[in-house]
């Protein structure tokens, strides 16, 4: 399964660009959320990431709408590789 994740960092954002890139890329799941990246805790991610199944791939926009930073995306990475 290929499930999305889209991030926008304030409420003036539109996160369109990257939810029509999602669709288009085959996702059958996509979370998003209104949260900058600063924020340790953002659910829809978190829901996005519990969700993930052995096999399946996370599609994002580009990679700073996953991670952070450059330490918070290796470690979201790596958390995915242990799991499959």
């Amino acid at each position: 399964m290929r499930i999305g994740y889209a991030r926008v960092s304030t409420q003036d954002q539109n996160p369109d660009l990257q939810l029509d890139a999602l669709k288009k890329g085959g996702c059958e799941e996509i979370f998003q959320e209104k949260f900058s990246g600063k924020n340790a805790v953002r659910p829809e991610l978190e829901n996005c990431l519990r969700m993930l199944r052995g096999g399946d791939v996370l599609v994002v926009w580009r990679l700073d709408r996953l991670g952070r930073s450059l330490k918070d995306l290796v470690g979201i990475v790596s958390t995915l590789e242990n799991r499959g």
